[in-house]
């Protein structure tokens, strides 16, 4: 087993054009602006590109998924239908990642078909997907063996097998699992496995799955200046736009670049930012060197203060009075979060950076957090009540400055006239003047509308009396009541608390927090989850196996925990 160390990009760090890479590949990687290989990239393509297999120590952010993506792509086989790779991923988050990621990088190779299968998506969309021929296949543990189970998947002519996160998999109960898909696939395929860390499980399975491995550390050396203070806000993605606008009203900035993940995403932003007032402007890859010249000269000079990029058109750009970094649409990567808010704090000055995440982003947050090695500190929308506040002071910073015009003496006089001629008060004349500089209707921001009441769903009746069931009690956080649940995998059935949470947790799009006690009986166990469990959430969970076994879940009408 030999062992390639890097820890930074070097100079003689070779090009993707020097890895053998299929030229559509090559193309599509300078299409999202990858120029040189990432430590991780330099170190593991030209392996499984020779069809070794490979272990691979990586943080997450560090590039991986490239890593193994790349060389998939370039050997596959586009004329024979059948799932030839197969990655598994602990999450549903991470599998629906790692295949936007391979659709990304497999845009000009015609007739590719990528399917993700992950619990809490409709069975149909996945069979269709299966029956039409995907040729690479990413999913969650439970699904991928409920799928074997079904025999919708074909695993016989699989020839890559990709575990990602494996540590995080096994921490989530899936040893079993992925040990018994691995047992499902044929003997010769190459086999790429990516962990963290390298606990003895992970090194069991290497030894007993990969034949003779390349094992590749890549210990990454990400850091971000002192100077920038970085903050997130938690937002849902269609209220972006809102939430930009508002912190333009009460942040302090000189200059300021927004970044999104499209060329087109540029365009459409930059414009609703006109539309709202601010002099912004977009530049991506499609705009002429003259014209992103010319758009950066204004940057400089004061004449733009919003500009609107991508990760490629941005590489680069060095403007001083650049006070702002704005991560509108976050990065799937870590080197790209450095990279971007490395635009500010340039030249010693401080700088500020602001990451907006979506709620079902917040895996993307950590692993940020995590490869910087520096808390993203939370940020507080601004509230109406800010914005107006905000609105008045610079209201009347308007009026002080007036004060100092050269001007003052001739409009003095022409209000000292009108105000004998008319008899009108000197405030109502002053407040008649501020009105035709400013919509007096739109000056103050208005409240908020309550949200609508939520409407009752009806649900249908439950199988057992609800006046038999065992009390509810509150979640660990205290926020939702909990009920008591019956799964039919017991201790024969060789089955711990975290193999139970991670499937229900993938299958039921739960979080770790939505759980309570676990009681692990004889031929069956009882689970506390949310009591207000959709249907279609219990639907999917009664389909759910751990261990190969489907756990038939439903409430439970016993007495009490307390006396079983």
């Amino acid at each position: 087993m030999s062992t390639s160390e890097s820890e930074t990009v070097s100079t003689d760090t070779p090009s993707f054009v020097d890895l053998g890479i299929d030229e559509r590949v090559l193309k599509a990687l300078a299409d999202v602006g990858y120029e040189t290989p990432s430590p991780i990239q330099a170190a593991t393509i030209p392996p499984l590109m020779a069809g070794n297999d490979v272990v691979g120590l990586a943080q997450t952010g560090t590039g991986k998924t490239a890593a193994f993506a790349v060389p998939i792509l370039s050997r596959l086989d586009v004329a024979n239908r059948v799932p030839q790779a197969l990655v598994l991923a602990p999450t549903r988050e991470l599998a629906i990642q790692v295949a936007e990621a391979f659709g990304k990088y497999a845009t000009h190779i015609e007739g590719l078909h990528i399917l993700p299968i992950y619990g809490g998506q409709a069975y149909g969309i996945q069979l269709s997907g299966l029956r039409r021929g995907a040729h690479i296949v990413v999913g969650t543990p439970g699904r991928v063996i409920d799928h074997l189970e079904k025999g919708t998947l074909d695993l016989s002519h699989l020839e890559y097998l990709v575990l990602d996160e494996a540590d995080e998999m096994l921490k989530m109960g899936f040893q079993e699992d992925v040990e018994r898909i691995l047992a499902d696939t044929p003997e010769y395929k190459q086999v790429a496995l990516f962990s963290a860390t390298m606990p003895s499980a992970i090194r069991k399975i290497s030894q007993q799955y990969l034949h003779d491995p390349v094992e590749i550390t890549v210990k990454t050396k990400t850091s971000t200046a002192p100077n920038i203070t970085q903050r997130y806000v938690q937002v849902a993605h269609q209220r972006k736009l809102d939430a930009l606008t508002r912190i333009f009203e009460v942040e302090d900035f000189e200059a300021m670049i927004i970044f999104v993940r499209t060329k087109q995403a540029t365009e459409e932003l930059a414009e609703k930012l006109r539309a709202r007032g601010y002099s912004a402007a977009a530049i991506n890859g499609d705009i002429v060197q003259a014209q992103r010249e010319r758009t950066i000269g204004q940057l400089k000079n004061g004449a733009l203060d919003v500009l609107v990029a991508t990760d490629v058109a941005a590489r680069g750009l060095d403007v001083e009075r650049i006070s702002h970094v704005v991560n509108y649409d976050i990065p799937h990567d870590t080197e790209s979060y450095v990279h971007r808010i490395g635009r500010t704090g340039r030249a010693g000055r401080a700088g500020e950076a602001l990451l907006f995440v979506a709620p079902r982003e917040r895996h993307l947050l950590k692993a940020i957090e995590k490869a910087t090695r520096q808390p993203i500190t939370e940020m507080q929308l601004p509230s109406v009540d800010d914005v107006n506040a905000q609105r008045v002071a610079k209201f009347a910073d308007s009026i002080t400055q007036s004060l100092s015009s050269t001007s003052l003496g001739l409009f003095r006089r022409l209000i000292e006239d009108y105000e004998r001629e008319h008899d009108v008060p000197l405030a109502d004349i002053a407040a008649a003047l501020a009105t035709q500089s400013r919509d007096g209707d739109a000056f103050l921001m208005s409240p908020e509308p309550p949200p609508p009441p939520r409407e009752k769903r009806e649900r249908p009746e439950r199988k057992f009396d609800d006046r038999d069931a065992p009390p509810l009690r509150k979640s660990r956080k205290g926020d939702q009541d909990l009920a008591v649940y019956r799964i039919s995998v017991g201790k024969r059935h060789k089955v711990a608390p975290g193999a139970i949470v991670g499937a229900i947790a993938n299958e039921g799009g739960l979080r770790r927090s939505d759980f309570g006690h676990i009681s692990i009986r004889p031929d069956h166990s009882l689970v506390e989850l949310p009591a207000d469990l959709a249907d279609e959430t219990l639907e999917a969970l009664r389909r759910t196996r751990i261990s190969g076994v489907l756990i038939q879940l439903q409430r439970d009408g016993g007495p009490p925990r307390g006396q079983r």
